[in-house]
């Protein structure tokens, strides 16, 4: 698989959802893989290093590389072959349609997300 694209209707309003989704270490509460996330700066901007540590103590540094608040921020990792991003989209009712999707230049998608993934974010965003 070289890319993965799922697509979810959030019932929260947008600037949670977008805030939440970038804020660490809230990737550790929905995505199964991720043990500890922190950043090197705050606000989050172009450039800006998430250090993702995994269950077995493995690193993963990605970069930002476009942020547009409420809107979409993508990320590319240190090896310039992944690459993820988060869009937001408002609905009606102060919902949010929210988009994953990652891709690589290279080569097979590791652990590529689920349905189920994307859920667990859904139920656990405050």
């Amino acid at each position: 698989m070289k890319s993965n694209k799922i697509i979810v209707l959030i019932n929260k309003p947008i600037s949670k959802v977008f805030e939440f989704t970038i804020t660490p270490p809230n990737s550790t509460f929905w995505i199964d893989g991720v043990a500890k996330e922190e950043t090197n700066e705050w606000p989050v901007q172009i450039g800006t290093v998430y250090k993702l540590t995994n269950n077995k103590g493995d690193i993963s540094n990605v970069i930002v590389k476009q942020i547009i608040n409420n809107e979409l921020v993508e990320w590319i990792f240190e090896d310039k072959n992944y690459h993820c991003r988060y869009t937001f989209k408002p609905v009606k009712n102060n919902k949010t349609e929210f988009t994953y999707y990652k891709w690589v230049d290279k080569g097979e998608i590791d652990e590529p997300f689920t349905l189920k993934t994307l859920n667990k974010l859904k139920l656990v965003i405050k």
